[in-house]
């Protein structure tokens, strides 16, 4: 018999047909997993009960443990509340399809071909937040519900399977498997679940839950509220004392105490004449030790859970604005943490099922797409973009890929629009400066050197014209050399080059000054 050529990352052949149907559904031996009802184990919980369960659920019986659960997130609006927000804070973080490494073209589209088939996936938000529930439990199963749309295998939806249906294999412990009445238990079967399991803490599957670190504060908070139930019933009411005369009846003195004990409650009664009801102070007593219990077992949950308590409560005292950003960090790291195993096991039970299904570039289960959300927060685009031209000038080969990778801005597909820089027309009817005016923009434009040299040669043009032009007159008119020195000789004390003189020290302390400049700048 010819097997298939598709195979789940465990090598097992995959028949589509397999597919038609959830296991839950054909297998005669599920059946009786429907009919199934919480026993809720918390009912009477004692240290000695809650022991029992935890080294049951160590040997593979997983079904106490898990109802456990259910019951703590039902009871403990705390403790529901806590896991509500490590659950939602999952919710709405962008996600993508990235395909292998150095990919082929066709294995680009197939990428994509799955980021559009899982976008339309109107249940996949749904299936985050169950996925979550492993937090608490220590594993969750959603059974997929195949379906044929336009020549595809896609997926249609799933039912999250109450984990008291599992079990853990007897000679493997980190190996779940279906309650069917056998030793061993039914294999899952392949592109048939996504099973995410979480890992709060290392150890064997059914040890990596907060159900069991949760467990003992949710005891010992349960001993303290009926503790304090308790004394709000005897110590809030005045006590009451019935006196019956001698020789009373047992008649008599049964009627008095259904008086005394109903009185409080209802406000009124009658009792036979010759008795009387007294009533004393309330006796004394404080609900302090018991809300400080309580409060340390919130405290203990929420530190289980997120990591700190300045994210679900403060106490007006210790509590600051520094250390609630410092808590809500690290509830950020947990978040994260949650996502990144997510995205693992949606990879392996979801991405790589419909991608050996309908890609046509599969050719083999070791060169698939990744599911992964975007953790990385978006540089600061303003600070970015004045730092990178810097490094460009000085020679750094920056990938155009990290940039937009860090700045959170997608690549611009092939054909895409894109924006641009658009160029400003200049005013109509403006006129370009001429003369002093461009002068003086010219000089706004250059550096300081060649602003001084051209401010000197402007200024001492003149002066040198003034001084070259008697000059020029006495070489028209010389007939030998010789008359030409004694003439020019002659002009000495006729041309004044005071003013020459002083232009040019201008300039000389105006060049210094700028050298001073430029070497406190470290030019």
């Amino acid at each position: 018999m010819a097997t298939s050529a598709i195979v789940d990352l465990w090598g097992r052949p995959i028949e589509r047909g397999e597919l038609n149907e959830q296991q839950t559904e054909t297998d005669a031996k599920l059946h009786q997993l429907k009919r199934h009802f919480a026993e809720h184990p918390s009912s009477g919980l004692t240290p000695q009960k809650l022991a029992g369960i935890m080294k049951r659920a160590e040997e593979g019986d997983l079904i106490a443990q898990c109802e456990l659960a259910e019951d703590m997130e039902e009871k403990d609006a705390h403790i529901q509340s806590e896991l509500s927000k490590r659950k939602m804070a999952m919710l709405g973080v962008d996600w993508n399809i990235k395909p292998p490494r150095n990919a082929s073209k066709a294995e680009k589209y197939d990428a994509d071909m799955l980021q559009e088939v899982l976008e339309d996936a109107t249940w996949l938000e749904d299936a985050f937040f169950d996925m979550a529930d492993a937090t608490l439990k220590t594993f969750s199963n959603l059974e997929l519900r195949w379906d044929v749309v336009e020549g595809m295998q896609l997926v249609s939806g799933y039912d999250h399977r109450d984990p008291s249906w599992f079990q853990t294999h007897p000679d493997d412990r980190n190996l779940l498997r279906l309650r069917d009445g056998s030793y061993e238990g039914a294999e899952l079967t392949p592109f048939g679940w996504i099973s995410h399991t979480a890992q709060a803490k290392t150890g064997y599957l059914s040890r990596r839950g907060l159900v069991r670190v949760l467990a003992w504060p949710f005891l010992f908070k349960n001993y303290s509220v009926r503790d304090l139930a308790e004394f709000l019933e005897i110590y809030g009411l005045p006590i009451r004392l019935g006196k019956y005369p001698e020789g009373a009846t047992e008649r008599e003195k049964a009627t008095l105490l259904r008086a005394v004990m109903s009185i409080g409650h209802n406000a009124g009664g009658i009792i036979p004449k010759g008795m009387d009801i007294d009533f004393q102070s309330a006796a004394d007593g404080a609900s302090d030790p018991f809300m400080a219990m309580v409060g340390w077992c919130e405290k203990s949950q929420s530190k289980a859970i997120l990591g700190g308590t300045l994210t679900s409560q403060a106490d007006g005292k210790t509590s600051t604005n520094a250390l609630g950003n410092v808590h809500n960090e690290v509830r950020e790291e947990i978040r994260d943490f949650d996502l990144k195993r997510i995205a693992a096991t949606l990879t392996r039970d979801l991405v790589f099922p419909l991608y050996a299904l309908n890609g046509k570039s599969y050719r083999t289960r070791h060169r698939i797409p990744r599911f992964e959300f975007e953790l990385t927060e978006a540089e600061d685009i303003k600070v970015l973009s004045s730092a990178l031209p810097g490094l460009v000038q000085m020679g750094m080969q920056i990938p155009l890929e990290w940039v937009h990778e860090k700045t959170q801005i997608p690549m611009a597909k092939d054909g895409e629009a894109v924006l641009g820089q658009v160029k400003q027309p200049e005013p109509p009817g403006e006129a370009k400066p001429q003369g002093q005016a461009a002068l003086k923009a010219l000089t706004e434009q250059k550096d300081i050197p060649d602003q001084q040299l051209e401010r000197l040669q402007l200024e001492a043009g003149g002066l040198m014209e003034n001084i070259l032009e008697p000059v020029r007159e006495l070489v028209t008119q010389a007939t030998s050399l010789t008359q030409l020195r004694d003439d020019i000789l002659n002009l000495q004390g006729v041309i004044s080059t005071e003013q020459l003189g002083e232009v040019m020290a201008q300039a000389m302390a105006a060049a210094e000054l700028a050298g001073i400049t430029d070497v406190q700048d470290g030019k």
